[in-house]
């Protein structure tokens, strides 16, 4: 039987380990530091231990067939994937793939593996949403390769109390201060836009999050959006006059922001990196989550079309999720964590192609992780705008 070598038990990883052990899988869990790990699974029963990361004795315990899931931060995943291939296990990560993990791609192939990334929450179920309304699109009635396209995604990670900062940190502040240092990139009234400092590019956002509730937010873009047309197999023949990933914050972000914003423009140089150290460990004093505090995902996806000729739109939907902590654990862990469970049984059950790969965009398997996640954690909710 395959063991599940899970990779850190941080605050995104609790419900996808009880899931996985729940339902019958031998889980060891690796941890820095043991305390952390064994808090994790004290009361579950199962096929489960804990135990101290120790590369050397990782190596020695993993096996054929075995699957290393990779919840460590994002400069580990490829010293893991390495190790999974070494060893004939197979890989996955919540995390955007990299070119670094994309070169492993032909060795992963040829040895028969699975080295998965991008299926935890965004990356990951904003995936599975875009790729089901690219479904519903072709197949509807209102589908022609020269209607005009509008694509949006936004997914935010938002405190479900607001606060003077207008945001809090599941985990280490330094990702979220380096994302604000990538280059954003995306299409817009169907030119390319670029900036450097995507804070620049912030504009208020209205969504559906139901069919009686409209809420307002900041929105940023995320990102090189660009690469995503591709993954979600938008056809290069389709005008697409808009398509943009981006990140949602409450509203009051961007001047609760104004003195990061300095930082992250100013920081250069041999002590840039060791600034952003500094200011990172700053907000995890102040801002982290408290134990038990509740925190809120809002994640909204849409498709519309317009007639070439008059402008108009003669398709939309959309999906979205609007989910709060609750005793299952904070929004942000069950659902990172619960879909790279969903990834792992893909891979035992042999439903996920040999190589490097993102979230799946087969349609079965995306029709089964979203009924999932909606039968078990989070209503996911499908409008059709023009209904």
């Amino acid at each position: 039987m395959a063991i599940i070598h899970w990779l850190g038990a941080g605050l995104s990883s609790a419900p996808g380990i009880k899931r996985l052990i729940g339902n019958g899988a031998e889980l060891w869990l690796w941890n820095r530091t043991l305390s952390k790990a064994e808090a994790v699974i004290h009361d579950l029963e199962g096929q489960c231990q804990a135990r101290t990361l120790d590369w050397q004795q990782l190596a020695s315990n993993v096996s054929k067939g075995d699957i290393l899931v990779s919840m460590l931060p994002g400069s580990f995943h490829l010293q893991v994937a390495q190790l999974a291939l070494d060893s004939q296990a197979h890989f996955v990560s919540s995390s955007y793939l990299s070119p670094a993990m994309e070169a492993l791609n032909q060795d992963a192939k040829t040895k028969g593996l699975c080295l998965v990334n991008e299926v935890g929450l965004d990356p990951g179920i904003d995936h599975l949403l875009a790729y089901a309304l690219l479904n519903h699109y072709r197949g509807s009635g209102a589908y022609t390769k020269t209607n005009h396209l509008e694509f949006r995604s936004f997914c935010g990670g938002l405190p479900a109390k607001e606060n003077d900062f207008k945001y809090k940190f599941s985990w280490s502040p330094l990702g979220v201060l380096t994302a604000l240092r990538s280059t954003a990139k995306w299409l817009e009234g169907g030119e390319v836009k670029t900036n450097s400092k995507p804070w620049l590019a912030v504009r208020d956002y209205t969504m559906p999050l139901s069919e009686e509730h409209n809420a307002t937010f900041e929105a940023i873009p995320n990102r090189d959006s660009l690469p995503f047309m591709a993954q979600y197999q938008f056809d290069p023949q389709w005008p697409v006059d808009t398509f943009i990933r981006g990140s949602l914050r409450l509203p009051g972000w961007s001047e609760a922001w104004q003195d990061i914003f300095s930082l992250v423009e100013s920081a250069d140089g041999a002590d840039a990196n060791a600034k952003l150290v500094a200011k990172s460990d700053e907000l995890w004093q102040r801002y982290a989550y408290k134990e038990g505090e509740q925190d809120r995902v809002v994640l909204y996806v849409e498709l519309l079309a317009k007639d070439p000729d008059t402008n108009q739109c003669i398709w939309r939907q959309s999906y979205s999720m609007d989910a709060f902590g609750n005793d299952q654990g904070s929004a942000m862990a069950r659902l990172v964590s619960t879909t790279v469970s969903l990834a792992v049984d893909a891979v035992l059950e042999e439903r996920i192609s040999a190589g490097v790969s993102a979230a799946p965009n087969e349609i079965h398997l995306v029709s089964d992780w979203l009924s999932y996640l909606n039968d078990h954690h989070e209503p996911i909710k499908h409008l059709n705008h023009l209904d």
